[in-house]
C-alpha cells in the first residue's frame, strides 16, 4: 500500500489559476525560438509568429496536451529492463558534472574511464532504471567527438533504458542512427520509445538554436522529450515562488506544443528543476526548501491537471564532500521528490557541489538514501491480517513476539540497509570502527570489478565501434 498522502503545496483550485496566468503569458508575451526549422513549423500550423517570438493561444496549448500520453512504455536492450514510465518511480543517473571524486584521488577532472565506470555502477544498481545522458565530463576527449564516445560507451556497457545527449543537427541524427544500430533495427523507433532527451529552455521564455535541433530531430524519430527549465527565481525568474512556477509551466507548455506539431501523441515528460539564486552571488544552489516549494506545484499540474509523466532533480546538495551537510540536504530533496510522486529521480546519486562533481562514494550512499525513501513511499499493509489480533491474543501479556512464526515469516520483508552499519559499537569497533565512506568506497570498487567487458552482442558492437571512428575521423 502507498503512502496516504501525497506532497502538495498549493491548493488544488491555484492549479486552474497558474494554469491560466501560463496561456496568459504565452498569448501576449510568447517565447522566442532562435531556429528556423521550428519557426517554419509553427507558421504552418497558423501560430502567430513575429520575428522570433511565437505566441500561443488557448486552444493551440490544450489542444496539445490532450495528445501527450500520460505513460508509455521505454523499451531497453533487455526487454527485462523495459519500463513503463508514468506508473511508478523511476530513477535516471546524475547529469552534467565536470568533476570526479574519491576518497584517495579527491576532486579532479573527470576522464572517460570514469564515464564508463559510472554507466557500469547505473547497470549493476538495484535503484537506477534509465542509464545514459552525462553524469560527468571527459576532459580527455577532444569536445566535438565527447557526445558519440559517451554514447558509445553506454550502448557497450549498458541494456537498460537509454537518457540520449543533446547536441547539433548532424550529430543528433548520427547518435540517434547509433541507438538504432545497437538495437539491430532501423525502423525500431516507429514503433518503439527506446531514448529520450532532455531539453532545456533558456529562462527566461527562450529556446536555443541548438536545444531545438535536438527536439525536432528526437520528435521527428517519435522518441520520448524531457522538458526541463532550470530557472533560478529572483535572477532568470520572479523572486515570488508560485511566480517561478508559472514561467517554468509556460516554458513547459511551449516546448510540448511544438513537439505535438511534430508528432502528435510523442511522449513529453515534464520536468521541473528551478530552484531560487544564491541572492548574495546570482549562482546556482540545489539546497534550499524553496526549490521544491517551486517544483512541486508544477509537479502537481502536471499530475492532477495535465495527466503527464514527470521528472524531477532531487538529491542534490551544495556540500563540497561527502559530510553531514551532504547529508540532510541530499535526503531533504529526495524526501520531497519522490514524496510528490514524480515518476522520474534525477540527479540523485553521487552528487556534490551543486552538480559540479560526482562523489563515487556518495553515489554508493545515495542508492541507500532512494530506497529508504521508496520504503517510506510504500507506506504501511493496512490488511485484515496486518492488524495482527490473532498473533497479539496468541502471544498474550508479557510474551515475546520473536519466536512467534509470524515474525519468522515476514521479518526478511523489513527494509536493511546496503552501507549504513547498523552493528553495536563494540563489534563495529572489533571490525576496524570503518566509516561509512570507507564502506562505499569498497563497495564502489566491487561492483565495477565484477561488471561484464561488454552488455552487446559482439558482432552490433563491431559494426557500432566501426560506425563512431568513422565520425571521429571527420571531426
Amino acid at each position: 500500500m502507498t503512502l496516504k498522502s501525497r506532497l502538495e503545496v498549493v491548493a488544488k483550485k491555484d492549479l486552474s489559476r497558474i494554469h491560466d496566468a501560463s496561456l496568459k503569458i504565452l498569448k501576449e508575451t510568447g517565447v522566442v525560438f532562435n531556429n528556423d526549422e521550428a519557426l517554419e513549423i509553427f507558421k504552418s500550423h497558423g501560430t502567430k509568429v513575429e520575428g522570433k517570438t511565437v505566441f500561443l493561444g488557448r486552444g493551440v496549448v490544450e489542444r496539445a496536451l490532450e495528445y501527450c500520453p500520460s505513460k508509455f512504455k521505454w523499451r531497453a536492450r533487455s526487454e527485462a529492463h523495459s519500463i513503463v514510465l508514468g506508473e511508478g518511480y523511476d530513477v535516471t543517473p546524475p547529469g552534467g558534472a565536470i568533476n570526479i571524486q574519491d576518497i584517495e584521488n579527491g576532486r579532479r577532472p573527470g576522464l572517460l574511464e570514469d564515464y564508463v565506470n559510472l554507466q557500469k555502477l547505473c547497470q549493476a544498481s538495484d535503484v537506477i532504471t534509465i542509464v545514459g545522458a552525462s553524469p560527468v565530463e571527459t576532459y580527455d576527449v577532444a569536445p566535438g567527438n565527447r557526445a558519440f564516445c559517451k554514447l558509445y560507451a553506454c550502448l557497450k556497457n549498458t541494456d537498460k533504458p537509454i537518457m540520449g545527449i543533446g547536441a547539433s543537427k548532424i550529430k543528433t541524427i548520427q547518435m540517434l542512427d547509433m541507438v538504432e544500430m545497437a538495437f539491430g533495427s532501423k525502423d525500431v523507433m516507429s514503433t518503439h520509445y527506446v531514448v529520450g532527451v532532455t531539453i532545456n529552455p533558456l529562462s527566461p521564455l527562450t529556446y536555443g538554436t541548438e536545444v531545438l535541433e535536438t527536439l525536432v530531430e528526437f520528435a521527428k524519430r517519435k522518441q520520448p522529450i524531457l522538458i526541463l527549465p532550470c530557472i533560478l527565481a529572483g535572477v532568470t525568474g520572479p523572486i515570488n515562488l508560485i511566480g517561478t512556477s508559472v514561467l517554468q509551466n509556460a516554458e513547459i507548455l511551449a516546448g510540448m506544443v511544438l513537439v505535438q506539431m511534430i508528432n502528435p501523441g510523442n511522449p513529453v515528460v515534464y520536468s521541473p528543476a528551478s530552484t531560487v539564486g544564491n541572492m548574495r552571488t546570482g549562482g546556482y544552489i540545489t539546497g534550499p526548501p524553496e526549490q521544491f516549494l517551486i517544483n512541486i506545484t508544477n509537479l502537481q499540474l502536471a499530475r492532477d491537471m495535465y495527466h503527464l509523466p514527470t521528472r524531477v532533480m532531487c538529491g542534490m546538495t551544495d556540500s563540497k564532500e561527502v559530510d553531514c551537510q551532504a547529508g540532510f540536504e541530499t535526503m531533504q530533496n529526495l524526501m520531497m521528490g519522490i514524496l510528490s510522486g514524480a515518476n522520474i529521480i534525477h540527479e540523485s546519486l553521487g552528487v556534490l557541489d551543486s552538480i559540479m562533481t560526482i562523489s563515487y562514494e556518495k553515489f554508493i550512499i545515495d542508492e541507500e538514501l532512494i530506497q529508504r525513501v521508496f520504503r517510506i513511499a510504500d507506506g504501511v499493509n493496512a490488511s485484515e491480517q496486518a492488524l495482527s489480533v490473532d498473533v497479539i491474543q496468541e502471544v498474550g501479556t508479557g510474551g515475546t513476539y520473536l519466536t512467534h512464526d509470524s515474525t519468522y515469516e515476514r521479518f526478511g520483508n523489513l527494509w536493511k540497509p546496503s552501507v549504513s552499519n547498523w552493528d553495536d559499537y563494540d563489534t563495529w569497533k572489533e571490525n576496524g570502527s570503518e566509516s561509512i565512506l570507507v564502506r562505499a568506497n569498497k563497495k564502489f570498487k566491487e561492483v565495477l570489478q565484477n561488471c561484464p567487458e561488454s552488455m552487446m552482442d559482439g558482432c552490433l558492437e563491431k559494426e557500432l565501434k566501426t560506425y563512431v571512428h568513422t565520425i571521429l575521423e571527420k571531426n
